[in-house]
């Protein structure tokens, strides 16, 4: 296994407690120990773990970042193999790439595994969804590995090499639109004038609701160690493959509007300010008067030739909420007094 982050190491317990003799390495030292707490054989070159090997055929999983990282250790890994050894990316690499790289190992005798993995760092508890590309004959001999990995029919082979990265890559494209809904939906039910335990909402809706999900499961958890979610940013990165998604949907003329708009919300998300915002309010103050906040709290309102004045929002006051047990004639009256405003 190379590469002991988060999931790499996991991984290699995993397969460890399955009875592999799994040889570790990171290009950093200090993983050694845990290499071994957990399971595992520590190295400290590949070329020593190439060495260890008693089998015929050696099986070496990357689980590095995509791009450069698995560019770099492949060529390390040639100069240690022999024809006929696998190699598996086990990386969300972009399957161009893999296609490529897969290309030139085979013209140096070398095989290649694309394999997609889903899991996280709960892959170790509940398995890994595998997706592999390549060599069909290559994937059979790794596949006790998969077996070990994978949850009960949680392994599938793709197809040629790349399938299994364009699979995953797509996988979390769907994953894009899945948390954006939920967000969006989550962010409704938190700004309503019901006072809502969204806990116990996102803890039902995980028995018999059609939105039920595993991601449902997580976000009980997450509700519970911090119900308002007050202790968390709203600053959301993406690794790549939503934009690679949205490209082959482009590519194929395939429309994909959900995948798409959750990629842009989470540009929007790292915005402290946006100035596209900005540049509508100004027109809006420009054109028709219409009201503006400063972005100068010393002042009182921000005007243009429309010289109108600062509205201020709704309240969000949970003294304005529906308690549960409130009257209907108290929720009748809240209500409308929202649709009056």
């Amino acid at each position: 296994m190379v590469g002991l982050g988060r999931m790499g190491m996991n991984m290699l317990e995993r397969l460890a407690r399955d009875g592999h003799t799994v040889y570790g390495f990171d290009t950093s030292p200090e993983k050694a120990a845990e290499v071994v707490k957990r399971g595992g054989v520590s190295v400290t070159d590949l070329g020593e773990a190439a060495a260890k090997f008693t089998q015929a055929t050696r099986i070496f999983w990357i689980m590095v970042p995509q791009g450069k990282p698995v560019d770099d250790t492949i060529e390390k890994l040639k100069a240690v193999l022999s024809p006929g050894d696998i190699i598996i990316d086990g990386g969300n690499s972009y399957f161009k790439d893999t296609v490529r790289r897969g290309g030139e190992l085979e013209t140096a005798g070398l095989h290649y595994i694309d394999c997609g993995t889903s899991g996280g760092v709960w892959g170790l508890k509940e398995g890994y969804c595998l997706m592999m590309g390549g060599d069909e004959a290559s994937v059979k001999i790794a596949e006790p590995i998969f077996k070990s990995l994978a949850p009960e029919n949680g392994y599938v082979y793709t197809g040629a090499s790349g399938s299994g990265h364009y699979v995953k890559m797509v996988h979390n494209g769907i994953e894009y639109g899945m948390l954006q809904s939920y967000g969006e939906g989550f962010d409704i039910l938190h700004a309503s004038e019901y006072k809502l335990d969204l806990t116990a909402i996102a803890s039902a809706w995980r028995f018999g609701s059609v939105v039920r999900s595993w991601l449902l499961d997580l976000l009980v958890l997450a509700f519970k160690n911090d119900t308002n979610l007050e202790h968390i940013r709203g600053y959301v990165e993406d690794s790549g493959e939503g934009r690679w998604t949205i490209q082959e949907a482009i590519d194929h003329n395939v429309p994909a509007p959900v995948i798409t708009a959750s990629l842009f919300e989470r540009f929007h998300s790292r915005e402290n300010e946006s100035f596209a915002a900005k540049v509508i309010a100004s027109l809006r103050n420009e054109f028709g008067g219409h009201a503006v906040k400063s972005s100068d709290a010393n002042l009182g309102d921000a005007t243009g030739s429309g010289a109108a004045t600062v509205n201020e929002g709704t309240s969000s006051s949970t003294a304005d909420q529906i308690q549960p047990g409130d009257k209907a004639s108290v929720a009748a009256e809240k209500i409308g007094a929202r649709k009056t405003a």
